[in-house]
């Protein structure tokens, strides 16, 4: 079946909304908590690097450093992979705009005024108002934020969804039959080359995580995107800028160990570090 991301405020009521949802037409639910499950497989580094990023918008450094990088790429990779399995709800993380080209996606907003969003979040944390709208500003600013660094997208834009809901207006009995009916419409474009095309999605996503997550490799750029022109019908091709010249050989085999038959161009190329003389300031 066709594939459900939802992007929301905070006390919204999208995490209701995404759980309704998946109960009326038996999917999996993939929230924050799933996604940090995969990242404690990942191993302990993982798992800490998670909970903090998750947790906290990245300073200037964290943004430079290869474990940002890595968390990102390790995001994605586990995102896509749950929606290769079909049938999903997939909370966050950017989903609707990681899977912006796939037509059996299903992207809708869930968002509602900022006064009920703090009524809520007071109601259901037990919380007083002050509070309330601290947790309220600081998710919205920094979800906005990372949305932004990431994919260079605005998250409030509701020209990047299909649907928008405000809970203010709609409740449940609304929302719910209004995307069962859109998800429906979507499985239409659900064919196997819409599929095949993800499968090459997730392979993408993985070899980059891969590739990012590895402490030892230096990389400056890498991008690992599906490709149809020139690569038979798909393919992938891999661009990168790396610091140590055995490093090229070493990620070529990384993507020719994980990609198996799939067609890859690789354009990964070795660039040294600018060395600079000794300045005489006399």
């Amino acid at each position: 079946m066709a594939i459900l991301t939802i992007s929301r405020e905070f006390g919204s009521g999208g995490r209701e909304v995404g759980q309704a949802v998946a109960e009326a037409m038996g999917y999996e639910y993939v929230d924050r908590k799933r996604i940090l499950e995969d990242m404690r497989k990942e191993g302990k580094v993982w798992e800490e690097k998670a909970k903090h990023f998750d947790e906290n918008y990245p300073n200037l450094w964290e943004r430079n450093d290869w474990a940002f990088r890595g968390f990102v790429a390790l995001n994605q990779s586990h995102f896509v992979n749950h929606a290769l399995k079909g049938n999903v709800v997939l909370m966050g993380r950017g989903g609707n705009f990681l899977l912006k080209q796939f037509r059996f996606v299903l992207k809708i907003r869930i968002k509602a005024p900022f006064e009920q969003r703090v009524e809520r979040v007071m109601a259901r944390d037990d919380i007083n108002r002050e509070n309330a709208e601290y947790l309220v500003e600081k998710a919205d600013s920094e979800m906005a934020k990372a949305v932004y660094l990431i994919y260079g997208r605005d998250w409030d834009d509701p020209h990047e969804y299909d649907m928008v809901f405000d809970t203010s207006k709609e409740d449940l009995g609304v929302i719910i039959p209004a995307v069962k009916e859109a998800l429906l419409e979507k499985e239409t474009y659900n064919t196997s080359e819409e599929r095949q095309a993800l499968e090459i999605r997730a392979m993408a996503e993985k070899i980059k995580a891969t590739i990012l997550s590895d402490p030892d490799l230096i990389i400056s750029m890498l991008d690992v995107d599906p490709r149809e022109e020139g690569l038979a019908k798909y393919g992938l091709v891999v661009r990168g800028l790396v610091h140590k010249r055995e490093d090229v050989g070493l990620i070529e085999g990384i993507v020719k160990r994980l990609a198996g038959n799939i067609p890859i161009e690789f354009r990964v190329q070795y660039r040294a570090y600018p060395r600079f003389g000794r300045i005489d300031l006399t």
